[in-house]
């Protein structure tokens, strides 16, 4: 099994003592100064029940079920139990309660505490957040990962089998550490349809996590967006259902390369579509029917898991149709497990399990809740309480003969599987802290992520070609709310001690001494009393009248203006809902006072949900788009602005021109959003696929194979369908183009979506050049739930379109299934 380091746990051993000595500390080799427990450690195995022999689950050769079998047998009633609780990390806890974990290093009071006979994993230790974010142990790397070291220590070295801990983090920007790769929202990597590069942010977020002793990353969301006033839009891929698939396969599969980490999927299932996009304590009453719970939100997960072998699952606080998703075995033990083939563990999101009894109402207290999520399949729970919460209740239930012991047996042997996989048995600490110092946020992943916030840029508006802005400006005023702001780099799920380039400076880098700069903030990204003002209007104060005046004062002396608006951390994200989708605050004010100035102005949004900018869309000839860009998201900016970078990004979101048109989603059944209405507002202000270019793209040759065949050929699960067609460069710069293949059968059983999406690829062409873009279909690719919800094939013909969005379709043709062999 391959780790990331060759050094040879011998030699591991002489660094970790010199660690010792180099760094101050309570350290948990001092816990019992009775034994050296150091004399574990022989080449090539550790003997983690301390017996002075190799038993079966200490073999590194052994095959993994035997054991995982061998450590079964060994384990007591604690032990196994101890295993289906989170630990979280020091000081994370619920607002105004003691955290169940004070101390950064193991103490001797750890002999006393629940976890003296082992955890599950502990959840964003000395990651940064919280009250402890600051610690040395989390700011230095070399001392946290030290600390790491030490906490891991504990349960190998004084627990009575040494089952090591897998350490859980978060990791939706890069990983949820002081210092990381910020990487842009997931958001805005699923604007860059660019499946490579999404493989390569998973990569560097795994490899940074191992090396900062991290073994499970919390990531990526799966959920699939549909309501654009929900706050974790921005921690999604888009709204389209094979988008999210494909991307999220290829983020799972990198991140567990070579087992450098477990991905935890979240959040399954029917998370993302909540009634009136409720955040918060709602988090209940999924809005969807059965097909498009089918159709829509659980395909991501099901290609996860099937094709990228997905090693974790965090199950949604919701319920679906009365039943609880985290106290359901139907959807955690029948559909993830038995269809799906889900082999991993499962953990609870946040007070999920303690929601079956204090919201839904379906478990009559705390050990009932325990008792119906075990049952149904959940592996572990996650809360910002004590594990004692969880596993004491288990304990009672185990010894009342309510939780049979086959069924803990069960739920443990799926959590082992995972940490035997990720080598914890035998490579249980990070083994080079150098290694680790040079490889997190090292130049190279910079430039990956530099790559990333130029790839989801996107170009929303380019009237008489007003961008990329001429070599002969002078002056320039930028001005906005969000054209200095720092805060949109950190993130709590994501790095949170980096410093980003905002977009003022990659401005100012850009164009150096020779253009002078006008800054003005104008206004903040909310006012006083929002968002109470978006239902009841106020005028503005004298304060906001004079920060408008500056901005002002500042284009005028200015040959054009730069307007930076969009949303901050307060009015997008988790338990960040809203009920519009209008510019918040004063911003329509502000970008309204600076065109009337009379300077060419250009808006770019920073945000994380689509924005109903309607005045901006009539008067201002040119829009960026580039959502939360990461820490390198102002030189990506302004590389666009200037010219220096082509966007290339498509609209994986529907920009509605009201919240009153919601739902207004891509894909939509026909006619669902038919636009004839006299009486109400029609069409999308930007459809999804959309998305322009400095240059421009024709498309040619478009050749389908085979044009029939028989419903016995499109029912196995080899390809099927091969679309090929040409796309030429027939501009004047080198650009990257989105090529998207939509499908649609004519005549089904049940009613289908006007536009199937089922394939897409960037390309980078140069001016002139012509390339073929090829697309195979699968059988999944034409199948449908029928009447009966079975996943079946169905005979007919297929319409196919190709095209730069999903409104701008340049090329279409057909394919016919037929009936019989």
């Amino acid at each position: 099994m391959k780790i990331t380091s060759t050094i040879t746990v011998v030699v591991f051993i002489t660094l970790a003592v010199n660690s010792w000595v180099s760094f101050a500390g309570r350290a948990s080799h001092n816990l019992n100064p009775q034994t050296d427990r150091r004399n574990i450690y022989h080449s090539g195995w550790i003997d983690l029940n301390k017996n002075g022999r190799m038993d079966v689950y200490e073999n590194p050769r052994a095959p993994i079920e035997k054991r995982i079998d061998d450590l079964l047998s060994q384990m007591n009633l604690e032990e196994k139990t101890c295993q289906t609780a989170t630990l979280y990390g020091v000081g994370r806890g619920r607002t105004g309660a003691e955290p169940p974990l004070k101390d950064e290093l193991p103490t001797p009071e750890w002999k006393n505490r629940i976890w003296k006979d082992g955890i599950a994993n502990i959840d964003e230790h000395l990651n940064g957040v919280g009250p402890n974010g600051k610690s040395v142990y989390a700011t230095d790397m070399r001392k946290h990962v030290w600390a790491m070291n030490e906490v891991q220590r504990f349960f190998v070295e004084e627990t009575r089998l040494g089952i090591p801990v897998d350490f859980t983090d978060e990791g939706l920007r890069g990983l949820a550490a002081y210092t990381a790769t910020s990487f842009p929202s997931e958001l805005g990597q699923g604007h860059t349809w660019d499946k490579e590069l999404i493989g390569e942010i998973g990569r560097i977020t795994a490899a940074e996590a191992r090396a900062l002793g991290y073994t499970n990353v919390y990531a990526p969301t799966l959920d699939v967006s549909r309501d654009q006033r929900w706050g974790r839009i921005e921690d999604t891929y888009g709204e389209d259902p094979y988008l999210v698939s494909r991307l999220g396969v290829e983020m799972t599969r990198a991140m567990q390369k070579d087992y450098r980490v477990a991905s935890t999927a979240k959040h399954y299932a029917i998370y993302s579509i909540a009634k009136g996009a409720r955040e918060g304590q709602a988090r209940t009453d999924p809005q969807a029917t059965l097909h498009e719970v089918e159709s829509i939100f659980l395909p991501p997960f099901k290609a996860a898991i099937r094709e990228a072998r997905l090693l974790g699952v965090m199950s949604s606080y919701n319920d679906y149709d009365g039943v609880p998703v985290t106290g359901s075995h139907y959807w955690l033990t029948e559909r993830l497990r038995n269809e799906f083939g889900f082999r991993g563990y499962v953990v609870s999101d946040s007070a999920a399990v303690e929601y079956l009894y204090n919201k839904h109402g379906v478990a009559s207290d705390m050990k009932d809740a325990v008792r119906q999520s075990i049952e149904a399949g959940l592996n572990v729970k996650t809360n910002f309480t004590p594990p004692d919460d969880f596993i004491l209740p288990l304990r009672e239930l185990v010894k009342e003969g309510r939780v049979p012991m086959k069924t803990l047996d069960d739920r443990v042997r799926d959590v082992l599987r995972v940490k035997f996989l990720l080598g914890l048995f035998d490579h249980p600490y990070v083994e080079d802290a150098a290694y680790a110092e040079k490889l997190v946020n090292s130049p190279e992943n910079q430039q990956v992520a530099l790559r990333a916030a130029r790839e989801s840029i996107v170009l929303l508006k380019n009237d008489r070609n007003v961008l990329p802005l001429g070599k002969d400006i002078h002056s320039i005023a930028v001005i906005g709310p969000n054209a200095d702001d720092d805060n949109l780099t950190r993130y709590r799920y994501g790095p949170n001690g980096v410093k980003g380039v905002t977009v003022l400076q990659g401005i100012r880098n850009k164009l150096g001494e020779r253009v002078k700069v006008n800054y003005a903030k104008g206004c903040d990204v909310t006012n006083e009393h929002w968002p109470e003002t978006e239902v009841l209007p106020e005028p503005l104060s004298e304060t906001e009248k004079e920060g408008i005046a500056k901005a002002v004062a500042a284009v005028k002396n200015s040959d054009m203006a730069v307007v930076v608006l969009g949303d901050s951390p307060n009015t997008v994200g988790e338990t960040a809902s809203r009920t519009s989708l209008d510019l918040p605050g004063r911003q329509l004010d502000l970008v309204q006072a600076v065109y009337a100035a009379g300077k060419p102005v250009i808006v770019v949004l920073l945000n994380g949900r689509p924005m109903s900018i309607n005045w901006v869309n009539k008067y201002v000839p040119g829009i960026i788009e580039a959502w939360f860009p990461g820490a390198q998201g102002g030189t990506a900016i302004a590389e666009v602005l200037f010219g220096d970078y082509n966007p290339g990004g498509k609209l994986t979101v529907t920009f509605p021109k009201t919240v009153g048109q919601i739902p207004y989603n891509f894909p939509t059944k026909p006619n669902a959003q038919w636009e004839g209405e006299r009486t109400r507002v029609n069409g999308a202000l930007y459809f999804f696929g959309h998305g322009l270019s400095y240059t421009t793209f024709a498309y040619s040759n478009l050749k389908i194979n085979p044009q029939v065949m028989s419903e016995a050929r499109a029912s196995a699960r080899a390809p099927d369908v091969t679309i090929t067609f040409d796309v030429t460069n027939s501009g004047s710069r080198a650009g990257d183009e989105v090529a998207q293949l939509y499908i649609h059968q004519l005549v089904t059983s049940v009613t289908t979506y006007e536009k199937n999406l089922r394939g897409f690829e960037r390309i980078h062409l140069k001016p002139g050049e012509t390339k073929t873009v090829t697309f195979v279909l699968s059988r999944d690719d034409v199948a449908l739930s029928d009447r009966q919800m079975h996943f079946v094939v169905e005979p007919g013909k297929f319409k196919v379109m190709i095209g730069s969005g999903s409104e701008d379709i340049r090329l279409t043709g057909q394919f016919e299934i037929v009936s019989g062999r």
